[in-house]
Protein backbone atom coordinates (compact mmCIF):
# COMPACT_ATOMS: atom_id res chain seq x y z
CA UNK A 1 0.00 0.00 0.00
CA UNK A 2 2.92 2.36 0.67
CA UNK A 3 4.07 1.84 -2.91
CA UNK A 4 0.57 2.54 -4.24
CA UNK A 5 0.28 5.70 -2.17
CA UNK A 6 3.67 6.85 -3.45
CA UNK A 7 2.58 6.30 -7.04
CA UNK A 8 -0.66 8.19 -6.39
CA UNK A 9 1.25 11.11 -4.88
CA UNK A 10 3.68 10.99 -7.81
CA UNK A 11 0.76 11.23 -10.23
CA UNK A 12 -0.59 14.37 -8.62
CA UNK A 13 2.82 15.99 -8.26
CA UNK A 14 3.72 15.14 -11.84
CA UNK A 15 0.60 16.69 -13.30
CA UNK A 16 0.94 19.79 -11.15
CA UNK A 17 4.52 20.20 -12.36
CA UNK A 18 3.42 19.79 -15.96
CA UNK A 19 0.94 22.60 -15.54
CA UNK A 20 3.51 25.31 -15.05
CA UNK A 21 6.13 26.81 -17.28
CA UNK A 22 6.27 26.75 -21.03
CA UNK A 23 5.86 23.84 -23.41
CA UNK A 24 8.96 21.87 -24.32
CA UNK A 25 10.86 23.24 -27.28
CA UNK A 26 9.89 21.69 -30.60
CA UNK A 27 12.55 19.49 -32.17
CA UNK A 28 13.40 20.09 -35.82
CA UNK A 29 13.63 17.50 -38.58
CA UNK A 30 11.57 14.33 -38.92
CA UNK A 31 8.99 13.93 -36.17
CA UNK A 32 7.85 10.72 -34.51
CA UNK A 33 4.74 11.25 -32.40
CA UNK A 34 3.94 8.77 -29.66
CA UNK A 35 0.34 8.38 -28.56
CA UNK A 36 -0.49 6.23 -25.54
CA UNK A 37 -3.71 4.21 -25.72
CA UNK A 38 -5.16 1.36 -23.65
CA UNK A 39 -6.32 -0.95 -26.39
CA UNK A 40 -4.25 -3.60 -28.13
CA UNK A 41 -7.24 -4.78 -30.18
CA UNK A 42 -5.99 -5.55 -33.69
CA UNK A 43 -9.01 -3.98 -35.40
CA UNK A 44 -8.59 -0.76 -33.41
CA UNK A 45 -4.87 -0.58 -34.11
CA UNK A 46 -5.38 -1.20 -37.83
CA UNK A 47 -7.83 1.71 -38.02
CA UNK A 48 -5.51 4.04 -36.08
CA UNK A 49 -2.54 3.11 -38.25
CA UNK A 50 -4.59 3.61 -41.43
CA UNK A 51 -5.53 7.12 -40.29
CA UNK A 52 -1.90 7.86 -39.42
CA UNK A 53 -0.77 6.58 -42.84
CA UNK A 54 -3.29 8.87 -44.56
CA UNK A 55 -1.98 11.79 -42.51
CA UNK A 56 1.58 10.99 -43.51
CA UNK A 57 0.76 11.35 -47.21
CA UNK A 58 0.44 15.10 -46.65
CA UNK A 59 2.96 15.29 -43.78
CA UNK A 60 5.83 13.11 -44.97
CA UNK A 61 8.08 14.11 -42.07
CA UNK A 62 5.60 12.94 -39.39
CA UNK A 63 5.29 9.35 -38.18
CA UNK A 64 2.79 8.33 -35.50
CA UNK A 65 3.41 5.43 -33.12
CA UNK A 66 0.51 4.09 -31.04
CA UNK A 67 1.68 2.75 -27.68
CA UNK A 68 -0.82 0.44 -25.91
CA UNK A 69 -0.55 0.41 -22.11
CA UNK A 70 -2.39 -2.04 -19.82
CA UNK A 71 -5.85 -0.72 -18.95
CA UNK A 72 -5.77 -1.48 -15.22
CA UNK A 73 -2.52 0.46 -14.69
CA UNK A 74 -2.90 2.93 -17.54
CA UNK A 75 -2.98 6.24 -15.66
CA UNK A 76 -0.25 5.21 -13.22
CA UNK A 77 2.02 4.15 -16.10
CA UNK A 78 1.30 7.34 -18.02
CA UNK A 79 2.06 9.66 -15.11
CA UNK A 80 5.19 7.67 -14.25
CA UNK A 81 6.40 8.12 -17.82
CA UNK A 82 5.75 11.86 -17.58
CA UNK A 83 7.63 12.06 -14.27
CA UNK A 84 10.58 10.27 -15.86
CA UNK A 85 10.74 12.71 -18.75
CA UNK A 86 9.48 10.08 -21.18
CA UNK A 87 5.90 11.24 -21.54
CA UNK A 88 4.06 10.80 -24.85
CA UNK A 89 3.10 13.56 -27.23
CA UNK A 90 -0.58 12.59 -27.14
CA UNK A 91 -2.51 10.47 -24.68
CA UNK A 92 -5.91 8.93 -24.18
CA UNK A 93 -7.20 10.00 -20.79
CA UNK A 94 -9.76 8.11 -18.74
CA UNK A 95 -12.76 10.01 -17.42
CA UNK A 96 -11.83 9.37 -13.78
CA UNK A 97 -8.56 11.27 -14.15
CA UNK A 98 -9.95 14.03 -16.40
CA UNK A 99 -10.20 16.59 -13.54
CA UNK A 100 -6.51 16.09 -12.73
CA UNK A 101 -5.24 16.38 -16.29
CA UNK A 102 -7.54 19.23 -17.29
CA UNK A 103 -7.27 21.21 -14.06
CA UNK A 104 -3.49 20.91 -13.71
CA UNK A 105 -2.70 22.59 -17.01
CA UNK A 106 -0.78 19.53 -18.17
CA UNK A 107 -2.57 19.64 -21.53
CA UNK A 108 -2.41 22.09 -24.42
CA UNK A 109 -5.71 23.92 -25.12
CA UNK A 110 -7.18 22.68 -28.40
CA UNK A 111 -7.83 25.53 -30.79
CA UNK A 112 -7.64 24.01 -34.27
CA UNK A 113 -10.34 21.33 -34.23
CA UNK A 114 -12.53 20.96 -37.29
CA UNK A 115 -16.00 22.45 -36.67
CA UNK A 116 -15.91 22.50 -32.85
CA UNK A 117 -19.53 23.74 -32.79
CA UNK A 118 -20.55 20.24 -33.90
CA UNK A 119 -19.39 18.79 -30.57
CA UNK A 120 -22.18 17.94 -28.15
CA UNK A 121 -21.95 20.08 -24.97
CA UNK A 122 -22.64 17.06 -22.77
CA UNK A 123 -19.66 15.28 -24.30
CA UNK A 124 -17.20 18.17 -23.84
CA UNK A 125 -18.22 19.26 -20.31
CA UNK A 126 -15.71 17.07 -18.50
CA UNK A 127 -12.82 18.19 -20.70
CA UNK A 128 -13.22 21.97 -20.41
CA UNK A 129 -11.74 24.50 -18.03
CA UNK A 130 -12.09 28.25 -18.14
CA UNK A 131 -14.02 28.08 -21.40
CA UNK A 132 -11.26 26.16 -23.18
CA UNK A 133 -11.28 22.55 -24.38
CA UNK A 134 -8.23 20.59 -23.22
CA UNK A 135 -9.04 17.14 -24.60
CA UNK A 136 -11.22 15.90 -27.43
CA UNK A 137 -13.88 13.41 -26.22
CA UNK A 138 -13.12 10.82 -28.87
CA UNK A 139 -15.30 8.24 -27.12
CA UNK A 140 -18.57 8.92 -25.33
CA UNK A 141 -19.71 5.37 -24.95
CA UNK A 142 -22.68 4.12 -22.91
CA UNK A 143 -22.46 0.67 -21.38
CA UNK A 144 -24.82 -2.05 -22.54
CA UNK A 145 -25.37 -5.73 -21.87
CA UNK A 146 -24.13 -8.21 -24.46
CA UNK A 147 -26.03 -11.49 -24.11
CA UNK A 148 -25.31 -15.02 -25.33
CA UNK A 149 -28.77 -16.02 -26.55
CA UNK A 150 -27.72 -19.63 -27.09
CA UNK A 151 -26.65 -20.08 -23.46
CA UNK A 152 -29.80 -18.43 -22.15
CA UNK A 153 -31.96 -20.67 -24.32
CA UNK A 154 -30.01 -23.74 -23.20
CA UNK A 155 -30.75 -22.78 -19.59
CA UNK A 156 -34.44 -22.25 -20.36
CA UNK A 157 -34.31 -18.49 -19.82
CA UNK A 158 -36.15 -15.62 -21.50
CA UNK A 159 -34.49 -13.60 -24.23
CA UNK A 160 -33.52 -10.21 -22.73
CA UNK A 161 -34.64 -8.43 -25.91
CA UNK A 162 -38.16 -9.76 -25.31
CA UNK A 163 -37.98 -8.62 -21.70
CA UNK A 164 -36.94 -5.13 -22.82
CA UNK A 165 -39.99 -4.99 -25.11
CA UNK A 166 -42.23 -6.20 -22.28
CA UNK A 167 -40.77 -3.69 -19.82
CA UNK A 168 -39.57 -6.46 -17.48
CA UNK A 169 -35.81 -6.31 -18.09
CA UNK A 170 -34.73 -5.61 -14.48
CA UNK A 171 -31.73 -6.42 -12.31
CA UNK A 172 -33.81 -8.93 -10.36
CA UNK A 173 -34.52 -10.75 -13.62
CA UNK A 174 -30.96 -10.45 -14.91
CA UNK A 175 -29.52 -11.88 -11.69
CA UNK A 176 -32.07 -14.72 -11.79
CA UNK A 177 -31.13 -15.57 -15.36
CA UNK A 178 -27.42 -15.43 -14.57
CA UNK A 179 -27.92 -17.77 -11.62
CA UNK A 180 -29.98 -20.18 -13.74
CA UNK A 181 -27.31 -20.34 -16.46
CA UNK A 182 -24.64 -21.13 -13.89
CA UNK A 183 -26.76 -23.77 -12.15
CA UNK A 184 -27.90 -25.52 -15.32
CA UNK A 185 -24.85 -25.24 -17.58
CA UNK A 186 -21.92 -24.57 -15.26
CA UNK A 187 -21.11 -21.45 -17.30
CA UNK A 188 -20.72 -18.03 -15.69
CA UNK A 189 -23.79 -15.82 -15.61
CA UNK A 190 -23.07 -12.07 -15.61
CA UNK A 191 -19.61 -10.50 -15.92
CA UNK A 192 -18.89 -6.80 -15.44
CA UNK A 193 -16.05 -6.63 -17.93
CA UNK A 194 -12.79 -5.04 -16.76
CA UNK A 195 -13.99 -5.04 -13.13
CA UNK A 196 -12.19 -8.19 -11.94
CA UNK A 197 -12.76 -7.11 -8.31
CA UNK A 198 -10.25 -4.29 -8.84
CA UNK A 199 -11.65 -1.54 -11.09
CA UNK A 200 -14.53 -0.68 -8.76
CA UNK A 201 -15.71 2.33 -10.81
CA UNK A 202 -17.07 -0.11 -13.40
CA UNK A 203 -19.63 -1.19 -10.78
CA UNK A 204 -21.31 2.18 -11.34
CA UNK A 205 -22.92 0.39 -14.30
CA UNK A 206 -24.84 -1.60 -11.68
CA UNK A 207 -25.28 0.63 -8.62
CA UNK A 208 -26.64 3.60 -10.62
CA UNK A 209 -29.82 1.54 -11.06
CA UNK A 210 -30.38 1.93 -7.31
CA UNK A 211 -29.76 5.69 -7.48
CA UNK A 212 -26.40 5.26 -5.74
CA UNK A 213 -23.34 7.38 -6.42
CA UNK A 214 -19.74 7.29 -5.24
CA UNK A 215 -19.88 10.86 -3.97
CA UNK A 216 -22.08 13.93 -4.16
CA UNK A 217 -22.24 16.12 -7.26
CA UNK A 218 -19.83 18.63 -5.69
CA UNK A 219 -17.41 15.80 -4.87
CA UNK A 220 -17.29 16.59 -1.16
CA UNK A 221 -19.55 13.98 0.43
CA UNK A 222 -18.95 10.21 0.29
CA UNK A 223 -21.88 8.19 -1.05
CA UNK A 224 -20.61 4.67 -0.42
CA UNK A 225 -22.49 4.21 2.84
CA UNK A 226 -25.70 5.90 1.72
CA UNK A 227 -28.80 3.65 1.85
CA UNK A 228 -28.98 3.38 -1.96
CA UNK A 229 -25.39 2.15 -2.20
CA UNK A 230 -25.81 -0.28 0.68
CA UNK A 231 -28.87 -1.75 -1.03
CA UNK A 232 -27.09 -1.99 -4.39
CA UNK A 233 -23.95 -3.58 -2.96
CA UNK A 234 -26.02 -5.99 -0.88
CA UNK A 235 -27.80 -7.14 -4.04
CA UNK A 236 -24.47 -7.47 -5.84
CA UNK A 237 -22.89 -9.40 -2.96
CA UNK A 238 -25.85 -11.80 -2.89
CA UNK A 239 -25.62 -12.30 -6.66
CA UNK A 240 -21.95 -13.29 -6.34
CA UNK A 241 -21.79 -15.35 -3.16
CA UNK A 242 -25.32 -16.72 -2.66
CA UNK A 243 -27.02 -17.05 -6.05
CA UNK A 244 -23.82 -17.53 -8.09
CA UNK A 245 -25.25 -15.24 -10.76
CA UNK A 246 -21.78 -13.71 -11.17
CA UNK A 247 -18.37 -15.40 -10.98
CA UNK A 248 -16.48 -14.71 -7.76
CA UNK A 249 -12.99 -13.29 -7.21
CA UNK A 250 -10.25 -15.10 -9.09
CA UNK A 251 -12.61 -16.66 -11.64
CA UNK A 252 -11.98 -15.55 -15.24
CA UNK A 253 -14.89 -15.78 -17.68
CA UNK A 254 -14.66 -14.15 -21.10
CA UNK A 255 -18.06 -13.55 -22.68
CA UNK A 256 -16.52 -13.16 -26.12
CA UNK A 257 -15.04 -16.64 -25.86
CA UNK A 258 -18.45 -18.06 -24.91
CA UNK A 259 -17.60 -18.35 -21.22
CA UNK A 260 -20.46 -16.29 -19.77
CA UNK A 261 -24.09 -15.62 -20.59
CA UNK A 262 -23.95 -11.84 -20.25
CA UNK A 263 -21.38 -9.09 -19.94
CA UNK A 264 -21.54 -5.36 -19.30
CA UNK A 265 -19.27 -3.42 -21.62
CA UNK A 266 -19.21 -0.92 -24.50
CA UNK A 267 -19.64 -1.30 -28.25
CA UNK A 268 -15.90 -1.03 -28.85
CA UNK A 269 -15.82 -4.71 -27.86
CA UNK A 270 -18.30 -5.75 -30.54
CA UNK A 271 -15.48 -6.44 -33.00
CA UNK A 272 -14.58 -9.45 -30.84
CA UNK A 273 -17.84 -11.05 -31.98
CA UNK A 274 -16.97 -11.01 -35.67
CA UNK A 275 -16.37 -14.77 -35.72
CA UNK A 276 -18.57 -15.70 -32.76
CA UNK A 277 -19.77 -19.31 -32.70
CA UNK A 278 -22.88 -18.46 -30.71
CA UNK A 279 -25.97 -16.29 -31.06
CA UNK A 280 -25.74 -12.92 -29.36
CA UNK A 281 -27.54 -9.64 -28.85
CA UNK A 282 -26.96 -6.22 -27.30
CA UNK A 283 -29.53 -4.71 -24.95
CA UNK A 284 -29.63 -1.75 -22.54
CA UNK A 285 -28.64 -2.19 -18.91
CA UNK A 286 -31.43 -3.72 -16.80
CA UNK A 287 -33.70 -1.32 -14.93
CA UNK A 288 -33.00 -0.91 -11.23
CA UNK A 289 -35.26 0.05 -8.32
CA UNK A 290 -34.98 3.67 -9.52
CA UNK A 291 -36.06 2.71 -13.05
CA UNK A 292 -34.26 2.91 -16.38
CA UNK A 293 -30.82 4.48 -16.50
CA UNK A 294 -27.61 4.63 -18.52
CA UNK A 295 -23.95 4.98 -17.59
CA UNK A 296 -21.41 6.50 -19.96
CA UNK A 297 -17.69 5.88 -20.11
CA UNK A 298 -15.70 8.73 -21.62
CA UNK A 299 -12.20 9.09 -22.92
CA UNK A 300 -10.48 12.24 -24.06
CA UNK A 301 -7.50 12.67 -26.37
CA UNK A 302 -5.10 15.39 -25.30
CA UNK A 303 -1.72 16.87 -26.20
CA UNK A 304 0.86 16.94 -23.39
CA UNK A 305 2.24 20.43 -22.87
CA UNK A 306 5.65 18.98 -22.05
CA UNK A 307 5.69 16.70 -25.08
CA UNK A 308 8.58 17.06 -27.51
CA UNK A 309 6.29 17.85 -30.44
CA UNK A 310 3.27 19.64 -29.00
CA UNK A 311 2.51 21.68 -32.14
CA UNK A 312 2.76 18.67 -34.46
CA UNK A 313 0.75 16.58 -32.00
CA UNK A 314 -2.04 19.17 -31.92
CA UNK A 315 -2.15 19.17 -35.72
CA UNK A 316 -2.42 15.38 -35.84
CA UNK A 317 -5.12 15.41 -33.15
CA UNK A 318 -7.17 17.79 -35.28
CA UNK A 319 -6.81 15.43 -38.24
CA UNK A 320 -7.48 12.29 -36.19
CA UNK A 321 -10.76 13.79 -34.93
CA UNK A 322 -12.05 15.58 -38.03
CA UNK A 323 -15.51 14.68 -39.30
CA UNK A 324 -14.31 12.05 -41.76
CA UNK A 325 -12.10 10.23 -39.27
CA UNK A 326 -14.63 10.63 -36.47
CA UNK A 327 -17.08 8.69 -38.65
CA UNK A 328 -14.50 5.91 -39.05
CA UNK A 329 -13.74 5.81 -35.34
CA UNK A 330 -17.47 5.63 -34.59
CA UNK A 331 -17.52 1.93 -35.41
CA UNK A 332 -15.78 1.38 -32.07
CA UNK A 333 -15.96 4.69 -30.21
CA UNK A 334 -19.28 6.63 -30.24
CA UNK A 335 -18.58 10.14 -31.52
CA UNK A 336 -19.03 13.50 -29.84
CA UNK A 337 -20.15 15.13 -33.08
CA UNK A 338 -23.88 15.88 -33.08
CA UNK A 339 -24.09 15.39 -36.83
CA UNK A 340 -22.98 11.77 -36.40
CA UNK A 341 -25.11 10.82 -33.38
CA UNK A 342 -27.69 9.02 -35.44
CA UNK A 343 -28.34 5.27 -35.42
CA UNK A 344 -28.56 5.09 -39.21
CA UNK A 345 -25.30 6.98 -39.64
CA UNK A 346 -23.47 4.90 -37.03
CA UNK A 347 -24.83 1.65 -38.52
CA UNK A 348 -22.88 2.34 -41.72
CA UNK A 349 -19.61 1.86 -39.85
CA UNK A 350 -20.91 -0.70 -37.35
CA UNK A 351 -21.81 -3.70 -39.52
CA UNK A 352 -22.07 -6.06 -36.54
CA UNK A 353 -24.66 -3.93 -34.77
CA UNK A 354 -28.22 -3.21 -35.85
CA UNK A 355 -29.64 0.34 -35.92
CA UNK A 356 -32.12 -0.62 -33.18
CA UNK A 357 -29.27 -1.79 -30.92
CA UNK A 358 -27.31 1.40 -31.56
CA UNK A 359 -30.39 3.52 -30.87
CA UNK A 360 -31.41 1.85 -27.60
CA UNK A 361 -27.93 1.46 -26.13
CA UNK A 362 -25.75 4.19 -27.65
CA UNK A 363 -27.88 7.09 -28.89
CA UNK A 364 -30.44 6.95 -26.07
CA UNK A 365 -27.68 6.25 -23.55
CA UNK A 366 -25.68 9.32 -24.53
CA UNK A 367 -28.75 11.55 -24.18
CA UNK A 368 -29.73 10.26 -20.72
CA UNK A 369 -26.63 8.68 -19.19
CA UNK A 370 -24.42 9.74 -16.30
CA UNK A 371 -20.64 9.61 -16.67
CA UNK A 372 -18.64 7.17 -14.54
CA UNK A 373 -17.17 8.66 -11.32
CA UNK A 374 -14.41 11.23 -11.66
CA UNK A 375 -12.65 13.42 -9.10
CA UNK A 376 -9.45 15.35 -8.56
CA UNK A 377 -6.79 13.18 -6.96
CA UNK A 378 -8.27 10.24 -8.85
CA UNK A 379 -5.26 7.92 -8.52
CA UNK A 380 -5.13 8.16 -4.73
CA UNK A 381 -8.91 7.90 -4.43
CA UNK A 382 -9.02 4.87 -6.71
CA UNK A 383 -6.38 3.02 -4.72
CA UNK A 384 -8.02 3.97 -1.42
CA UNK A 385 -11.46 2.74 -2.46
CA UNK A 386 -10.09 -0.44 -4.00
CA UNK A 387 -8.24 -1.35 -0.80
CA UNK A 388 -11.23 -0.45 1.39
CA UNK A 389 -13.56 -2.60 -0.73
CA UNK A 390 -11.36 -5.70 -0.60
CA UNK A 391 -13.10 -7.07 2.55
CA UNK A 392 -16.43 -6.91 0.71
CA UNK A 393 -15.45 -9.69 -1.66
CA UNK A 394 -15.84 -12.47 0.90
CA UNK A 395 -18.92 -14.64 1.52
CA UNK A 396 -19.42 -13.45 5.11
CA UNK A 397 -18.73 -9.76 4.52
CA UNK A 398 -20.52 -7.10 6.56
CA UNK A 399 -21.65 -4.96 3.62
CA UNK A 400 -22.67 -1.89 5.63
CA UNK A 401 -19.53 -2.10 7.81
CA UNK A 402 -17.26 -2.29 4.76
CA UNK A 403 -18.98 0.66 3.09
CA UNK A 404 -18.72 2.72 6.29
CA UNK A 405 -14.99 2.01 6.25
CA UNK A 406 -14.78 3.13 2.60
CA UNK A 407 -16.23 6.51 3.56
CA UNK A 408 -13.94 6.82 6.57
CA UNK A 409 -10.96 6.45 4.26
CA UNK A 410 -12.40 8.73 1.59
CA UNK A 411 -13.49 11.61 3.81
CA UNK A 412 -10.09 13.35 4.08
CA UNK A 413 -9.40 12.83 0.36
CA UNK A 414 -12.73 14.33 -0.72
CA UNK A 415 -12.22 17.29 1.62
CA UNK A 416 -9.03 18.42 -0.14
Amino acid sequence: MKFRAAIAALSLATLAACGGGTPAAEETGPVELRMTIWTANEAHLKLFNDIAADYKTAHSDVTVKFDPLPFDSYTTTLTTQIAGGNGPDLAWILEDSAPDFVGSGALVPLSNLENPDDLAPAATKLWQNGGKLYAYPFSTSPFGMFVNTDLLKQAGQDNPADLVTAGTWTWDKAFAEGAAVNARTGTAGIVVRDFDYKTWSNLSTVWTGWGAQAWSADGKTCGFNAPEMVEAMTALHKAVFVDKAMPGPGVAADFFAGQSAMTITQISRASLLKDAKFGWDLVPLPSGPKGKYAVVGQAGLGVLKKGRHAAAAADFLAYFTNAANSAKLAQYFPPARKSQLDAGTMAKTNPLLKPAQLQSVVIDGISTGVVKPSHTGSAEIAQNVRASLDPLWKPDADVKGVLDAVCSGLKPLLAR
